[in-house]
């Protein structure tokens, strides 16, 4: 080939290039540019919006929504965003005004408020209020999901066919993983069927899978667990000679302690069931870093903590860890 002629081909390839690289710019700006507070609703926006959205999300894994505060770069996210997403039933308690604010000038959706009261648990704490968190029971999450889809059709109702899908593509998982959960936790024995956590997040867990649930502080972690409620608790782990109880994430470990401390001195002997998410997931870019992930982990340490029959790696078999917290 001529010098002439490879100069030609040279230049067509970096034509080509830039043109590739001005087309998937326009591609990326083209974008729903979206906020999300917690990662549970970041992951629907992903799965749901697909290729069309570009979600960012505030909370990553071990983040406690209950205490969370924006950060500047929060406020400048939410601001240029093209809509944010927020749980709301007062679970981002220190972003509420803000996040109201900004919804009398932006797109600002509230999903878990989509849930019907009556499917709602009260917040036994605060009167007039509603436990909020309803990710922990797929049926109840379904509501999230359908909301999620409708803002992003309302936001650009060209792509809503393309989030129909999507959307219907979820549901099927999150149908399919409630009826893994049913499954395993039926075979836990009814008497085991008792969680002791951190604090009061596994409320719909409760209700959706027939479990009595024990949380050490309540719905926010705002509150404290005071002395009474640790020895009352530990006087029902001797009574009910319960044996495991588990620990979150999001939550320091130090009443769980407590209560191990408390059951031994009085010849009880308690250990840790396992680690569960429940105010945010597991760590980026795992199986366990998504909502789908987040229930199956926990489904499958519970059931299995409690006598239950386990597959190996849960659900799918993608889970990292089921054995015993150290």
């Amino acid at each position: 080939m001529s010098l002439m002629g490879r100069f030609s081909v040279s230049l067509c390839l970096v034509v080509a290039g830039l043109l590739g690289a001005v087309n998937l710019q326009a591609d990326t700006s083209s974008r729903l540019q979206l906020v999300a507070t917690t990662g549970m609703i970041a992951d629907v926006l992903r799965e749901v919006g697909g290729d069309r959205v570009e979600v960012r999300g505030l909370m990553g894994p071990g983040v406690d929504p209950h205490l969370y505060r924006q950060t500047r770069s929060d406020v400048i996210a939410m601001t240029r965003a093209d809509a944010v997403f927020w749980n709301g039933l007062y679970l981002e308690a220190q972003l509420e005004e803000f996040l109201e604010r900004l919804g009398e000038r932006s797109p600002v959706f509230a999903v878990a408020e989509t849930v019907p009261q009556e499917a709602r648990l009260a917040d036994e704490e605060y009167t007039g209020q509603s436990d909020p968190h309803v990710w922990m029971d797929p049926g109840r999450w379904r509501y999230v999901v359908e909301a999620i889809r409708d803002a992003l059709s309302e936001l650009t109702p060209e792509h809503a066919d393309v989030f129909d899908a999507n959307a219907d593509d979820y549901l099927a998982e999150l149908e399919a993983l409630d009826v893994y959960a049913r499954k395993v936790i039926a075979s836990v024995p009814e008497s085991a069927r008792v969680l002791v956590t951190a604090h009061d997040a596994f409320g719909y867990f409760g209700d959706a899978y027939d479990f009595e649930v024990l949380g050490i502080q309540g719905f926010s972690t705002e509150s404290e667990a005071g002395l009474a409620r640790i020895e009352s608790l530990v006087d029902l782990l001797v009574v009910r000679d319960i044996g495991a109880i588990f620990v979150e994430t999001s939550v320091s470990d130090r009443n769980i302690r407590a209560l191990i401390e408390g059951a031994e001195a009085r010849d009880h002997q308690v250990h840790i069931g396992g680690v569960l998410y429940s105010d945010a997931m597991g760590p980026l870019d795992s199986y366990e870093g998504t909502w789908l992930g987040m229930i199956d982990h926990n489904v499958s340490v519970i059931a299995k903590a409690l006598g239950g029959d386990v597959p190996e790696g849960g659900r799918l078999g993608r889970l990292n860890r089921l054995e015993e917290a150290p």
